[in-house]
């Protein structure tokens, strides 16, 4: 069963589309605007910043293998066909904190996923990869959730993206009655909890809450032994990241999430196929507190 922690307020889930916040000769240096600022999981991000109330969540950010500042979010936060399923090497996609649209972009769109009915279904690339500008500080603590590393799962069944042999940071959670694995979330309804009750293709389906808006926010394993969040702790929890939210489903629960083991195995997949071009291959959680 699920418990709802703690409540905050508001707003809607609308998808950007790739040029409609297009970056202007005032862009050109980004960084010197959002010197210092600090990125971390939870983040609310706007694509055009005449459209503050359509915005996603981050979901994890890191480093990836070639050095990149990476954030990831969904990738049905972005509808245009044009750019969908390759690297955009071309700066035409910023991303803003939706809280502070003035300080300029915090990273550029490089790729993103959105196969028709991603939002709704259980397909299993529905991500989105930023990389941030270098002026900005990596962090692990959101503000309910510290990932501490990416959820690995020695034996576990193999994402359907992986490459074989999979890896265990590409292996997904159990659901079976003697797999009591819980999902902690974050996002414009505070923070929940709740059993992973299904994984059909790595997208967990869980009792755990989100709303529109949280599209691409995080999603930790909940470690056996650990604190739950609740009102004694702040409603702080801590754990590997496990996923990012994906959308609501006609089931019981209707809360679904792609699973960081498919974002992984996808990236790796592709980086294998076309080495050093693809943003986000290799990706870790940073340590940065």
């Amino acid at each position: 069963m699920f418990r709802r922690l703690s409540t905050l307020t508001v707003t809607l889930a609308l998808a950007g589309t790739l040029g409609a916040g297009t970056a202007s000769a005032a862009d050109t240096a980004p960084e010197d605007r959002v010197s210092g600022k600090r990125v971390h999981n939870g983040m609310q991000i706007a694509f055009n910043p005449a459209m503050p109330d359509a915005f996603c969540t981050v979901g994890a950010v890191g480093n990836d293998d070639y050095g990149r500042k990476i954030a990831i979010s969904a990738g049905h936060c972005i509808n245009d066909p044009r750019y969908a399923d390759r690297e955009i090497h071309e700066n035409i996609a910023p991303v803003y904190h939706r809280q502070d649209i003035a300080a300029g972009p915090i990273g550029y769109v490089r790729y993103f996923k959105d196969p028709e009915g991603s939002m709704t279904g259980h397909l299993t690339k529905d991500y989105m990869v930023i990389e941030l500008v270098d002026g900005v500080a990596l962090s692990s603590q959101g503000p309910h959730l510290k990932q501490t590393d990416e959820l690995e799962v020695p034996g576990g069944k193999a994402s359907p993206n992986a490459l074989s042999p999979a890896r265990d940071d590409e292996r997904l959670l159990g659901v079976s009655l003697f797999n009591n694995n819980e999902l902690v979330v974050s996002g414009q309804l505070g923070v929940w909890y709740g059993r992973i009750t299904n994984s059909s293709s790595g997208v967990y389906q869980s009792h755990a809450k989100h709303k529109g808006g949280d599209s691409g926010g995080p999603a930790i394993w909940h470690v056996p032994g650990t604190a739950y969040p609740s009102e004694a702790n702040g409603f702080q929890a801590e754990g590997p990241w496990a996923g990012i939210t994906k959308g609501v489903i006609l089931g019981i629960p209707p809360y679904v999430y792609t699973s960081s083991a498919n974002i992984l195995a996808d990236l790796r997949a592709r980086d294998t196929a076309d080495p050093a071009d693809v943003y986000g291959s290799g990706f870790e959680v940073t340590s940065n507190p």
